[in-house]
């Protein structure tokens, strides 16, 4: 199963439309995961005709994105393996044992809202954040999360860069 991960989009603001390299990634993915910050839902609808979507909410969404179906945390199986969903995942120090405890089931926790790509294993959990590919604030590029699930593992998570 080929994941794509993406977050922060700020539309319609920093998203007008699908970025040509976002939907490069987005051809051919199984499923869309977006960590929140969405702002409209019709960024969820566009994203939808790629592949299915799961998305929860981020603290600039708009009432759209709830009334869409994006709660504050998901928990959901791609392939076997137990992801979990978080918009906000508090500050940096203590992330990994904090996610563990949100989501004690959870193989893999994808967040957002930091705008800042992330890859890290720690308290028995890895944690996730694509970055943004339309907001990068302080990074270098934009970005977004390419994950490869295969019987319940995590064979491949990559951050790449759409700008």
């Amino acid at each position: 199963m080929r994941a794509v991960v993406i977050s922060d989009t700020h539309a319609p603001r920093r998203w007008k439309t699908c970025p040509p390299r976002v939907a490069e990634h987005l051809r051919g993915a199984d499923v869309v995961l977006h960590a929140g910050d969405v702002c409209v839902s019709p960024v969820l609808d566009e994203l939808a005709q790629y592949a299915p979507v799961h998305a929860v909410l981020g603290n600039n969404d708009e009432p759209d994105v709830a009334a869409w179906g994006a709660p504050e945390r998901l928990e959901l199986d791609l392939d076997g393996l137990a992801v979990a969903m978080v918009h906000d995942s508090g500050q940096k120090h203590g992330r990994t044992a904090r996610m563990h405890r949100w989501f004690p089931d959870a193989d893999l926790v994808v967040f957002g809202h930091s705008h800042i790509p992330l890859d890290e294993t720690g308290d028995g959990v890895r944690v996730f954040n694509p970055g943004s590919p339309t907001d990068r604030r302080r990074q270098p590029h934009g970005t977004l999360g390419l994950l490869d699930v295969r019987d319940g593992r995590l064979v491949r998570a990559e951050i790449v860069s759409v700008t």
